[in-house]
């Protein structure tokens, strides 16, 4: 399999950085973006050059054109792209939420989505080949108590990534991605030690990986899950 460019953001927890060293580990290169500088600085010695990871915040237009900006000029337009960055909002019923809580949700999951795509996606249509991953969830496609803004926010992905599909030239490629139920520190926040019977995320990735890479135009507007997950 030939070496492909593949941008995560949100790559430096998680599912995130689970996929990234399995990518890596695949022979691929990795451009990842994460908000903490010291998570960065950690992730570039685990996943030395060419793999490359910058501190940025997804929210902030103003930060990804910048990135933007540098990826391109170096590693050419991402041949997969993964919007991996998200949040959850503090388990409550949604009266009792600040609006900075429900800012920060859509702000993160919806806005900075849109950024990351604004910023990279010409390039790739330019180029009329690449596949764009927004990553969805359960509760994209389903509800529960407590969690309002951030099914709001993965409700929103799955309309997004639709309409984004039929923008797109032939060639090219957007899906929503459901991962499955993970132990991650995010699902802890939501169902605490129960999280604990779930697969982690380094078991997830190694299906996930070789999953992904095998999508292409095919697979354009669709809604996704990851097998087994």
């Amino acid at each position: 399999m030939e070496n492909r460019v593949i941008l995560i953001t949100g790559v430096t927890r998680g599912l995130g950085r689970a996929v990234a060293g399995e990518f890596v580990r695949m022979g691929h290169t990795v451009v990842g973006g994460g908000r903490s500088e010291k998570n960065i600085a950690e992730l570039t010695r685990e996943l030395p050059g060419p793999n490359h990871f910058t501190a940025t915040d997804v929210s902030s237009d103003d930060q990804v054109k910048a990135w933007a900006e540098k990826v391109l000029s170096t590693c050419g337009p991402p041949d997969l792209l993964i919007n991996n960055a998200g949040v959850i909002n503090r388990m409550a019923k949604l009266w009792d939420l600040s609006p900075a809580e429900f800012d920060s949700v859509i702000d993160i999951n919806v806005k900075g989505v849109v950024n990351v795509i604004r910023h990279f996606a010409p390039a790739m249509i330019r180029r009329q080949s690449g596949v764009i991953v927004n990553m969805s969830s359960g509760w994209g496609r389903s509800t529960s108590p407590e969690v309002a803004p951030y099914c709001a926010s993965k409700w929103a992905i799955e309309g997004l990534t639709r309409s984004l599909a039929e923008e797109l030239p032939t060639g090219m490629a957007a899906v929503s991605l459901n991962p499955g139920i993970i132990d991650t520190d995010m699902l802890r926040t939501s169902w605490g030690e129960e999280a604990g019977q779930y697969p982690p995320p380094s078991e997830w990735a190694r299906q996930a990986a070789p999953f992904l890479l095998r999508l292409g135009p095919l697979d354009n507007g669709k809604a996704l899950s990851v097998p087994g997950h």
